[in-house]
Parts: C-alpha cells; structure tokens; sequence
C-alpha cells in the first residue's frame, strides 16, 4: 500500500492555494504516494472525524493551478488550542494514515504545522507553505507570501477606479484594506495606485486614540483643499484599529470586540472606514462645513481572486519543494517551513519564525523607517513639519480648519513624526 500525504489549508484564502494543492499532488503521485485532501484545514480532525477527506488524483488537480480559492476549503481552526484538541489531531491524522503533512497557511496555520511536528515526535513529517495577502511572514530575503503579488494587483485597479470616481464626483474615499497589524497590502495598493494618502498600523504608537487617527486624514485635506482639490482617497491599514484602546473601540456605536480562536481581534467586525468617516463629518459639520465621503472596505474581493503569473510560478515552485523535502531532499528536519531563497528552495526550521518572547510565529511589520516607505511618503499628501514651520502655508491651513495658527500646529503637530 502506498504511503499517504495529507493537505490541508488554515487561515484565510490567498490567491494561489490550488496550485500548491496542484504542484504537491502530482509530484508526490509521481513519486508513488497517495493523496488525502483533508477539507477545512484543521476542523474536522480537531474534533476526530476522519469523514471530511477526498482522495486526490492527477486529474482532479492538472487544471486548479490557474483558479482562486481552495478546492479543500479552509478555516481557522487551532488544534494547538489545548493539550487536548493537539492529540485528537494527532490520533485522526494517524488512524487516517497520513505519514507526511502538508500545512498552507499563514503564521497561525504555521504555528499549528509547527505544534503538530513536535507532537507527532517523528511519526508525521511536516511540512509548511507560507501563504497570506497580509505578507506578514518574515521570509528570507524579503521575499513575499505567495497571494501577497495578486491582492495588491487587483487591489491597485480597485483603487485607481475610485481615484477616478473621486475625481470625477469631487468626494473623499476612506478605503480600508485588510492586512491585519501589518501595513504591506495597504502600503502597496497605495504606494501603486498613488492613492492621495495611505496610512498603515506601524507609524502609529499603541494606545493611539481615534482623534489622533482623525488628525491626520484630517491634515491631508485640509492640504488637498489648500491645494484646490476637494477630492482625494486615502488607503486605511485594518490593523490601526489594533493599536487603538479596545474600551474606546467597544464604546462606538455599531463596534463588536472581539478575538478569533487565535487571539487575534476580529478586525472585519470593526467598521474602520466607517467610524473614520463619522468622525471626520462630525468635524467638518463643526466647522460649519460638509464633507462629501464614502467608505470603502476591500480585502474579500482579493483572497480568492485568480492568481497573477507571479503567484502560480511562484506557488508551483514551493509545492514542488514541500514534497521533494518530505521524500528526504534539501534537508533532514523533521518538519519545516519551505521557502524560494535567492530562487532557490530552503527549508527553515519552524523556531526560526518563532518569537522567543511569546512563542508565536514572528510577524514582518512595514519599516516606517526604511527607503520603501520614505517613498512611499514622500508621494502622499499630508501634512509635513515644513507646511507647520511655513508661516504663510500655516496660516492658510489654520483658517480653513477655523483655528489660529498656533492652535493649528499645536493640534496637527504629530501628524509629522512617526514612532
């Protein structure tokens, strides 16, 4: 009887998961290994049911590599939740047969792949595909998470279609973009579809308050209008809501606290572009003044997309390396994460994506400091410490925000800086 290789997928969809799925079935087939889908990633094996599965053949996956979503479907489930939940994983995946475990996933699903490695005590070889729109894994050479490429891509027409409609209707976008705490996905779509603004969670400090926030949608503008535009759009990273207070959160109207069975806030919950755009109406509304703003969350539209050329070569590649290292090649590990290294594939050891401080996967943050997003930056519109310390663009700036000056720079002061 042929040995079996399980796959299976967690977290959330990524252009690019069938042809993982795809590149993985027919090498290990062609290696004589049998193939078990295992549907919604962790789910059914947590709670012992080895009924949710499927036999994959060539055929079944010779054509997927060119489609989104995920033929096995996908979840959030965390067999590493408890001691408990870890050996009822561990005992379906072993009355199911499977001696190597293909994992797809981002930093949760890479947690659990790592949990399930060093529970199986080399029983189940393990290995991880590294897969999120968020590109929130700390890959060697700053490589990419494979869906990151095509989400930013469709992500970028999106957005240049509302830059048109802005433009066109002489109104304001407020455009959340998914990403959780890390500003890639944001940063990217704007810093390509040259958005008027594009704020991220990693030039906020924690605890920042939603004033604080509004400040800064609220310098670019006033800016813009001083400029003569009334129209604009700027790109909003989900994740800011993570570093704002949880109690200023819950008590807006409308907002549910709340956290996923990997500790995560459950940012989709939190109408970021919503509560923005009250607050900025409610400021302009003041003032005496309206403002014409429409909010925009885009991220679902993205996880199931088609995947660009550069997701399906990129994804083939690393389903190819997973089962060639399963069957003994690039490295002896027991189980690891594999990764395209100066176009070349690596197996890292799991630890070497874990945080030693809390025992998670590491999560790669935009650097607020680094060339990528001083350009970035430099492209936007917003307030810059030359506009406060410009006495005659300060004084313009102060009276459309019906403020003196020195109020004015005092207020909008922190806009400038970053953390």
């Amino acid at each position: 009887m042929a040995e079996r290789l399980g796959i299976l997928v967690g977290g959330g969809p990524a252009p690019g998961i069938n042809s993982v799925i795809s590149a993985v079935t027919i090498e290990a087939i062609n290696n004589g290994l049998e193939v078990i889908g295992i549907y919604d990633g962790f789910k059914h094996l947590v709670d012992g049911n080895i009924d949710e599965v499927r036999r994959l053949t060539i055929q079944d996956v010779s054509r997927i590599h060119m489609e989104g979503g995920s033929i096995l479907r996908t979840s959030r489930v965390n067999p590493a939740k408890s001691e408990e939940t870890l050996t009822r994983t561990m005992e379906s995946l072993k009355k199911l047969g499977i001696k190597y475990l293909v994992t797809i996933g981002g930093d949760d699903t890479a947690y659990s792949a790592s949990k399930v490695c060093e529970k199986s005590k080399g029983e189940i070889k393990v290995v991880h595909v590294p897969k999120t729109i968020d590109n929130d894994l700390p890959l060697p050479g700053n490589m990419p998470t494979f869906g990151f490429e095509t989400a930013r891509h469709i992500g970028t027409e999106l957005v240049y279609n509302l830059m048109q409609d802005s433009r066109t209707t002489g109104r304001w976008y407020f455009v959340t973009m998914m990403g959780r705490e890390a500003g890639h996905l944001a940063l990217g779509v704007g810093k390509a579809a040259s958005a008027t603004i594009t704020i991220i969670p990693e030039e906020f400090r924690e605890g920042v308050t939603l004033e604080e926030v509004c400040d800064v949608l609220d310098g670019a503008i006033l800016k813009r209008r001083l400029m003569g535009r009334n129209d604009g759009v700027a790109v909003i990273g989900e994740g800011i809501a993570e570093k704002m207070n949880p109690e200023e959160l819950a008590s807006i109207p409308g907002v549910i606290v709340e956290k996923d069975p990997h500790g995560h806030l459950r940012l989709s919950e939190i109408p970021l572009s919503t509560i923005l755009k009250r607050a900025i109406e409610k400021r302009y509304a003041d003032r005496g003044e309206k403002i014409n703003i429409v909010d925009v969350t885009i991220g679902y539209e993205l996880r199931s997309a088609r995947p660009i050329p550069f997701d399906i070569v990129y994804t083939r590649t690393l389903g190819y390396g997973a089962v060639r290292f399963l069957l003994g090649d690039y490295s002896n590990l027991p189980g690891g994460m594999v990764c395209l290294v100066e176009g070349r594939i690596q197996i890292l050891p799991f630890d070497a994506f874990m945080d030693p401080r809390t025992g998670r996967t590491k999560v790669r943050l935009v650097d607020v400091h680094s060339e990528e997003y001083t350009v970035a930056r430099r492209y936007m519109i917003r307030l810059e410490k030359s506009d406060l310390e410009n006495p005659e663009i300060l004084e313009k700036l102060a009276k459309l925000a019906k403020m003196s000056p020195e109020e004015f720079k005092r207020k909008y002061w922190h806009t400038t800086e970053l953390p």
